[in-house]
């Protein structure tokens, strides 16, 4: 059973930790800020290779430090990503940042994880985040996939008249739930 609870985070008002410069350290980097551009992110590592540098280069705000790990790194952090190529380091970060009460992802290693980077989808303002409780990232990356493909360009659209029509409703939250429910009761039918 999937227990995990979803939640959409402001990673560009938190302060993210990311150890390691290689290729799963870009990966997870690629994913945040693909994600989220503006993410604070600062990294350390002892070394980065040559796309991290390229994709941190174009990002403002992610900061690189080139050492090796250490818990000082941990201070005034909300999230930290363990991203090296050594199972006693990743172990080590993930100890460290719990003691501080940090939530933590290792990277491959769902039981030291808090939390996991799932797929998403990101259309306009609709984003939509899949998770396989850590079974399987190939298929959430192929749902991605497919839901990038079927969801219109136009969904944006829709969601800023919506929200417009929300703006315009005068009630409590009640009545404002009940209206929203009604007019957007047509998005969901099944065909006959």
């Amino acid at each position: 059973m999937n227990q995990l609870y979803p939640i959409f985070l402001k990673v560009h008002q938190l302060n993210v930790l990311l150890v390691g410069g290689g290729f799963v350290g870009t990966e997870k980097l690629s994913f945040l800020l693909k994600s989220s551009p503006k993410a604070q992110v600062t990294v350390v590592s002892k070394e980065f290779n040559e796309e991290f540098l390229e994709l941190a280069h174009n990002a403002s705000n992610v900061t690189l430090i080139k050492d090796a790990y250490h818990e000082k790194y941990l201070g005034g952090k909300h999230l930290v990503i363990g991203a090296t190529n050594f199972p006693e380091i990743n172990r080590q970060i993930h100890d460290e940042a719990k003691e501080r009460f940090i939530l933590v992802n290792v990277a491959d290693t769902p039981e030291l994880c808090d939390f996991y980077l799932g797929g998403i989808v990101t259309k306009g303002n609709l984003k939509i985040a899949i998770s396989t409780n850590g079974k399987s990232p190939t298929t959430a990356k192929r749902l991605r996939q497919l839901l990038e493909e079927v969801l219109p360009e136009e969904i944006d659209d829709l969601l800023d008249n919506l929200n417009a029509y929300r703006d315009t409703l005068k009630g409590d939250f009640e009545y404002k739930v009940k209206a929203m429910n009604e007019i957007t009761e047509k998005l969901v039918e099944k065909g006959g």
